[in-house]
């Protein structure tokens, strides 16, 4: 420090002089040195330490989530496993909630009256830190979650620091275990409502191919009916116009007197003999019907009157009648009606039922699921990171001297000022 004076070559201060009056000084400054180092000191010794402890967790191998990701529902990589659990560290509800149960963990966290949320919130801003790999190194860098906790002695930090290590695990593979039961849940409710639909398709199936097979029986029935009717008005057409025949014939019998069946040569022969000759001309090759004589006509025309039915002239109306015997009972309507066991006849049933089965038997062994590797647990420190003793007294030592120093200048200039003012 340089102290400006008056021009005057006697009240020059040189090096020289400027040392022997701190030299006079030196008790000045070596009390004030002392006292400061010994406050430094005070607040080395009695401040509270702080310790740190931290962990680290690494990918597992793939082979250590087969059991997971065979379930064929669920799929979870190592590096999504640790991201997980990643989440799980730096969440502030998974660490307030697993303070809450562990209290007696943090005997002095509370002591200043505040309410045990307030006081974790504060102890949380300031007291975790998170570790990542640095992502500008690109050389030997391996994927690591880690975390660090900086606690006040009477702290079991690293109880603290494992145990919500711990706890994070076991909540991420308690919620793991939940998300695959869920989905079981719901892959199972979905298999049951495609087996009822498949169910309810195959019944609408059945009663359409049912009401298909009545119709088509009650269709080939009309027509049958329709034809029989055809084939017996037909007949009955047939009976009537051979009875008009018949009477025709009779009457032209009866005029010639023809009462025995004959021929035309034979009539003609007789007719000879008697001195009587018939002339006639027949221009079909078939003798006229008349020729049979009355007898023959009539009975034939009576028993053409007197017929009740004249369906076995045709033998077409006995294989209707048999058709139409067997239309009375449609067999596969029967059958389809009286099928039992119908989910035998549902195509996709065995698959689905093999899936469900598959799915029921899912058992998950979380105790088993290592979703990271813990590669150094947290260990209590016995050096703790502040407050630096031998820094703070470093730093004392310094300021004493140099407000002695600054003290001792003061005091000279003081003195100096009054011996230029006394007479």
């Amino acid at each position: 420090m340089i102290v400006q004076q008056p021009p005057s070559s006697n009240d020059e201060i040189d090096l020289i002089e400027l040392f022997r009056a701190l030299w006079r000084q030196k008790i000045l400054i070596a009390g004030i040195t002392l006292l400061v180092t010994l406050l430094a000191a005070l607040y080395a010794f009695l401040a509270t330490p702080y310790f740190q402890a931290r962990t680290y967790l690494r990918p597992v191998p793939q082979s250590n989530l087969d059991q997971l990701n065979e379930t064929g529902i669920y799929k979870l990589t190592p590096e999504e496993a640790i991201n997980r659990v990643a989440g799980g560290l730096s969440s502030y509800d998974n660490r307030l909630e697993f303070f809450m149960n562990n209290q007696e963990l943090f005997p002095n966290l509370t002591e200043r009256g505040e309410q045990f949320e307030q006081a974790f919130a504060e102890f949380n801003e300031e007291a975790f830190e998170m570790l990542f790999p640095d992502p500008k190194r690109t050389e030997n860098r391996s994927a690591f979650v880690g975390l660090r906790l900086t606690y006040p002695e009477g702290v079991a930090g690293a109880s603290v620091v494992n145990g919500f290590v711990a706890y994070v695990l076991e909540l991420e593979r308690r919620e793991i275990a939940e998300d695959v039961e869920s989905l079981v849940n719901n892959r199972l409710a979905s298999l049951e409502m495609n087996i009822e639909a498949q169910r309810a398709n195959y019944e609408a199936s059945k009663e359409a191919k049912i009401a298909s097979l009545l119709e088509e029986s009650a269709l080939k029935r009309a027509q049958l009916q329709d034809e029989l009717a055809a084939l017996r008005e037909e007949l009955r057409t047939r009976r009537n116009n051979r009875i008009q025949e018949l009477t025709e014939a009779i009457s032209i019998a009866e005029s010639l007197s023809i009462r025995k069946p004959t021929s035309p040569s034979a009539m003609s022969d007789s007719a000879r003999s008697g001195a009587q000759v018939i002339r006639t001309e027949v221009n079909s090759r078939e003798t006229p019907l008349y020729f049979m004589g009355t007898e023959a006509l009539s009975a034939e025309r009576d028993a053409l009157a007197s017929r009740k039915s004249d369906d076995f002239i045709e033998p077409r109306i006995a294989e209707i009648q048999s058709e139409l015997a067997m239309l009375e009972n449609n067999r596969e309507v029967e059958i389809l009606r009286e099928r039992e066991g119908e989910d035998l006849y549902l195509t996709d049933l065995a698959e689905l039922r093999e899936e469900a089965a598959r799915l029921k038997g899912i058992k998950l062994d979380t105790d088993r699921l290592r979703l990271v590797r813990l590669d150094q647990p947290a260990l209590d420190s016995s050096k703790p990171i502040k407050p630096k003793k031998a820094l703070i007294l470093a730093l004392g030592f310094v300021l004493g001297g140099m407000l002695g120093v600054f003290a001792a200048l003061v005091r000279s200039l003081a003195n100096r000022g009054r011996e230029l003012q006394a007479p």
